[in-house]
């Protein structure tokens, strides 16, 4: 692959999942061999600087009746974008004609788009938007409600066109609020995702200079969680001339340092495992790290973090260059996407035990 950025599977499908390329092409892998021709080519329509292109795609619940797909990409003029496209009679394309736009943001750079739509347990399409750059966020534009930069929306796709905002958004009456925005104080949440099992809800967020971290919102809350940004990164005070009160936000279930490009520099956030292939780790949540591309991986325990693993010597035959992101497939296995590589790997069992 030519910068692949994700891979997804259809529900319901266990013969194909789908590989994103930054530069705008989906590629479908049907019983592990690729397909020659892209399923979807958007590469006339995305930038392909950094941070941007292709960023992510989500299929609808019911796709493998209604052909419906969602992605999130960078436009030719910066604009970060969700659409809808659907599949033809085939199933086996999607043209370019059958784009819906369903968002569009503006934003001061393309670096920190955000990138990750997923399907919550209720059917609502979740998106997660960055800050918009510059460094720091100068404008505070992730702790403004009025805008959308630095937040995760929660939308309807299904009863409305472009969509409809739930009465159950935690905003939805607040004055000057964006009625769309689930959860605020993001930096870069590169990668969200649901807990197949249980719904809650796990959210990576790029760091500054100093943290990369995770949080846990569990499935039930209401939303309106403050992640902080840019008060705080992770759990420390980012600018104490700003002041750094944590009141009211919701601080990190885990968070490493970054060390720079070479080190650790930027999370990537996985999944919780519910597959059958290594019924052992069931429950665990996999995360890694682009620049030094560490898999890692840990459970909670009364939203606490334990059994940290890391798991990056068992992938050393692989060669890892950049975990960009990890995906999911129908029957609930794991794959890890390498960016520099080009290179897509399923996590499977090892006859030492080790997977």
């Amino acid at each position: 692959f030519a910068q692949p950025v994700y891979v997804a599977g259809p529900p319901g499908d266990v013969t194909r999942i789908f590989v994103a390329e930054q530069g705008g092409r989906v590629y479908a892998i049907v019983d592990g061999t690729r397909r020659e021709d892209p399923f979807l080519d958007l590469s006339p329509r995305v930038t392909r600087s950094e941070g941007a292109g292709l960023l992510s795609l989500a299929f609808h619940p019911a796709f493998r009746t209604n052909g419906r797909l969602f992605v999130h990409y960078v436009t030719l003029d910066g604009r970060t974008r969700v659409s809808e496209f659907r599949a033809d009679a085939s199933g086996d394309r999607a043209e370019l004609s059958s784009e819906r736009v369903v968002l569009d943001v503006a934003q001061e750079e393309t670096g920190h788009a955000g990138g990750q739509l997923a399907f919550g347990p209720e059917g609502y399409l979740y998106i997660s938007i960055g800050d918009g750059g510059p460094r720091r966020d100068p404008h505070h534009k992730a702790q403004d409600l009025s805008l959308l930069d630095g937040s995760i929306l929660r939308l309807d796709v299904d009863r409305a066109e472009p969509y409809e905002v739930p009465a159950s958004n935690p905003f939805v009456n607040v004055t000057g609020a964006r009625p769309e925005i689930w959860a605020d104080g993001l930096r870069n949440p590169w990668r969200f995702s649901f807990d197949g099992g249980t719904g809650d809800l796990y959210v990576a967020d790029v760091g500054e200079d100093e943290r990369e971290e995770v949080t846990f919102l569990p499935t039930g809350n209401s939303g309106g969680a403050n992640l902080g940004w840019n008060r705080l990164e992770g759990s420390e005070c980012f600018d104490p001339s700003d002041g750094c009160d944590p009141a009211g936000t919701t601080l990190p279930a885990l968070e490493y340092e970054t060390t720079g490009f070479g080190g650790d520099c930027a999370i990537v956030g996985g999944f919780v495992y519910r597959g059958c292939a290594t019924p052992g780790h069931r429950g665990r949540y996999f995360y890694g790290d682009f620049c030094s591309a560490f898999i890692r991986s840990f459970r909670l325990r009364d939203a606490a973090v334990v059994q940290e693993r890391d798991w990056t010597e068992a992938f050393r035959e692989a060669n890892l260059e950049s975990v960009v992101s990890f995906g999911q497939d129908a029957r609930g296995e794991l794959y890890v996407v390498d960016y520099r590589a080009g290179r897509l790997y399923r996590i499977e069992p090892r006859a030492d035990s080790a997977s």
